[in-house]
């Protein structure tokens, strides 16, 4: 069950806009919420206060992380879901 604060969390992450595009220089792109995967296991996810905002393209894509899965996604991009997870917590540090 997800908790208030949790939502509360996860819409502020949206609102950032994809982290993806946004390390190409496209900021507010609107975004869904990605669960991590990287470590947690097949057909598991990664709790709430772990997601990131990613476009669809870049979250179920040909080039996002459901599309080329979480090594494939590494080697195309050239980072880590775990990268952009810490842009994220960065970002809503900054906005404190």
């Amino acid at each position: 069950m997800t908790t208030i604060a949790e939502k509360k969390y996860m819409g502020r992450v949206a609102e950032l806009g994809c982290a993806v595009c946004r390390r190409m220089g496209y900021e507010g792109t609107p975004a869904e919420i990605h669960h991590r995967k990287a470590g947690i296991g097949i057909g598991r996810r990664s709790g709430h206060l772990d997601t990131i905002p990613l476009c669809p393209e870049h979250h179920r894509g040909a080039t996002g992380v459901h599309g080329l899965g979480t090594k494939g996604f590494m080697k195309y991009w050239g980072y880590t879901e775990d990268d952009l997870l810490e842009d994220v917590r960065k970002l809503l540090n900054s906005e404190e």
